[in-house]
């Protein structure tokens, strides 16, 4: 496991989130992924947490002394990956 002693370090590039802003959201009562999302956004970017979202998990873990199996992974949610507007409206991308 990753040692998070350096809250300057970006964990989520996509949304610009901190080592530090995370321990902060748990801090203030985030004990899972998604509670995580609310306060920081940190997986909700373009990648949406294909990139960061072990690291959040890892940063949990270490933070609340959990293990693997009490941190899950997020619930996906619809678009998985970035689509056009033009795709989803049924119509061609010109």
């Amino acid at each position: 496991m990753s040692n998070f002693n350096n809250d300057d370090m970006l964990v989520c590039r996509c949304e610009e989130v901190t080592v530090g802003e995370i321990k902060e959201a748990i801090r203030q009562g985030a004990c899972d992924i998604t509670g995580i999302k609310r306060r920081t956004r940190a997986g909700m970017g373009l990648c949406q947490g294909r990139t960061c979202e072990k690291l959040v998990q890892q940063i949990l873990r270490q933070e609340l002394g959990s293990s693997p199996e009490e941190i899950s992974a997020s619930t996906p949610r619809p678009p998985v990956r970035p689509v056009a507007f033009g795709a989803l409206g049924g119509g061609g991308v010109k």
